[in-house]
């Protein structure tokens, strides 16, 4: 049924294929003149949210094209939304003059208005509709407040839709509403609603110019009535820089309390970090569960803890202490740490570091890594050295239908075996290369083909971990078609140009589980099995 699937799918885009190819062609000199590509592409304005999948054959540009689709499908405004800026732009047209930003005029509607001239006090009551011209709309059965003042107060059960630029867009119902839309100060009793892709609800909810407070307050990006998962906090922040703050926060899976922290801080358009659990089965491990569990310890400084468990070799686990901020992360590791190709390594201990920056503003950033510690498999032992220093362009689009990743780096690796005659000491150094070029051809069909040197393989290295491949040289391909709105196909190769073989053909299901995501994958070479089953929190 597969292969009958596949063969319709060449027929029916044989034309797209030689397009794409076309297109390669045409590209080639934009590769070789990586470095200054940024001068003449225009490039996106936002990254998409990066969801990972596995994969060694390079599949994970698919990720970053069904990031881009879904950050659009985020991006769309409701209809209450368009119909919010539609009605301000209407009554934008029926003032006599320019707007005074010190003065933004308020619409108000209502089947039936009493106002007192003298102290500015009114009443509407009926179907209230209240329009603050900078993005904001109020409404209830009943609102009263003050002309003169300002202030909207609602006692009963009320709605707000906050539409606001270079906010997170707000739109929320409950009760004892009081804002002042002068001040742009207010609060709100027991709400709930949505948040840019945050589902929030709270005790408590304070307006300020520049931010939310948000008191005994719940947010997931599940949608479901009752949600399969969510944080809690007995205080959040969503501030205008996209931010949300949150402290002394507690993790649940329903209504079962799986982990606690005593503060995180996200942006908005991030993707969720692996707070929940992810459980999995393959044929080297058999059936495996995994979480990590991080413990605030200082200042940007994190004890975290890979728990891993499987049924054929028992506790993998690590530990962590890390530091980080925005552009260096430096940790010391202890404990079992698995490759994409499920190799491990043992590191008693391990220091690895991170130095990661963007050239000023232009799309290049570069990246300066190294680790040194005692690493151990089943058959070698060694003090281990790596250094890397990478270049990295962002992803480029062209004509909003190709997707263009470039990067190189330089690696030198050094591995000392602890024996009288040095035997299996290793250097490995060279240059690395990682070309992809990507086509979305609709909503439902993309492909890709690519170009990968590693000097690092597993025939010139004494671990397998993170060289599992036995040469440096690849072209990798690969397909993904949406077949459902819950169902997509993935198939990626993996050819070695050095010896002319193709190595590796790898089948992918992915399975929407409404908050939650199922992956098949199968191994056609290497007659492996695998799934795994996650929470998929964008």
């Amino acid at each position: 049924m597969l292969k009958k699937f596949i063969k319709n799918l060449r027929r029916r885009e044989q034309k797209k294929f030689r397009d794409l190819l076309v297109t390669i062609s045409r590209a080639l000199p934009a590769i070789l003149i990586f470095g200054l590509s940024y001068a003449v592409i225009d490039l996106p304005d936002a990254q998409a949210k990066p969801y990972k999948s596995s994969s060694d054959t390079s599949t994970d540009i698919f990720d970053y094209i069904e990031n881009r689709r879904r950050e659009r499908r985020a991006n769309q405004l409701t209809e209450e939304q368009k119909k919010l800026l539609a009605d301000i732009e209407e009554k934008k047209a029926e003032l006599p003059g320019e707007i005074d930003p010190a003065k933004v005029p308020v619409a108000f509607e209502g089947d039936d208005l009493v106002y007192n001239a003298a102290n500015g006090e009114f009443v509407a009551t009926g179907k209230v509709d209240i329009i603050q011209l900078e993005g904001y709309r109020f409404q209830s059965d009943e609102v009263s407040g003050n002309i003169k003042d300002q202030e909207v107060r609602v006692e009963d059960k009320g709605h707000m839709l906050q539409l606001t630029p270079n906010a997170p867009r707000v739109t929320l119902d409950g009760y004892n509403m009081i804002y002042n839309y002068g001040k742009k100060t207010g609060t709100m009793d027991y709400a709930e609603g949505k948040a840019g892709e945050y589902y929030i609800s709270g005790k408590r909810f304070e307006f300020y110019p520049d931010h939310v407070v948000i008191y005994e307050g719940t947010q997931t990006k599940c949608n479901a009535k009752i949600p399969d998962y969510h944080l809690s906090a007995d205080r959040m922040e969503i501030w205008p820089e996209q931010i949300i703050r949150m402290y002394n926060v507690k993790f649940w899976i329903k209504n079962r309390l799986v982990g606690t922290k005593e503060y995180e801080e996200r942006r908005i358009e991030e993707e969720e970090r692996p707070y929940f659990p992810r459980i999995g089965y393959d044929k080297d491990e058999g059936v495996y569960i995994e979480d990590t569990f991080e413990i605030p310890l200082f200042d940007n400084v994190t004890g975290v803890i890979n728990a891993h468990v499987n049924s054929k070799q028992g506790v993998r686990s690590s530990a962590e202490i890390q530091y980080s901020n925005r552009e260096l992360d430096a940790r010391i590791l202890y404990g079992y740490y698995f490759d994409g190709d499920k190799k491990w390594i043992q590191k008693t201990p391990s220091f690895y570091t991170n130095y990661t920056k963007h050239f000023g503003g232009l799309p290049l950033s570069y990246k300066l890594e190294y680790e040194v510690g005692k690493w151990s498999d089943d058959n070698a032992s060694s003090t281990h050295h790596k250094l890397e220093l990478g270049l990295t362009h962002d992803p480029i689009i062209l004509d909003e239908k190709y997707i263009l990743m470039l990067s190189t780096s330089y690696t030198l690796t050094r591995d000392n075996v602890k024996s009288p005659e040095n035997i299996g000491n290793t250097t490995v150094k060279g240059m690395n290369y990682d070309v992809k070029l990507g086509r979305e051809f609709d909503d439902r069909f993309a492909a890709f083909i690519g170009y990968n040197y590693t000097k690092n393989n597993s025939e010139n290295s004494l671990f397998e971990y993170e060289n599992s491949d036995s040469y440096s040289s690849k072209f990798l391909a690969g397909v993904s078609y949406q077949l459902t709105p819950k169902d997509r196909f993935v198939i990626g190769l993996k050819y070695n140009t050095e010896g002319g073989t193709l190595e590796d053909v790898d089948y992918y299901w992915f399975r929407d589980l409404h908050c939650s995501t199922a992956v098949l994958r199968w191994r056609a070479k290497r007659k492996k099995f695998e799934m795994h089953w996650q929470f998929t929190p964008w």
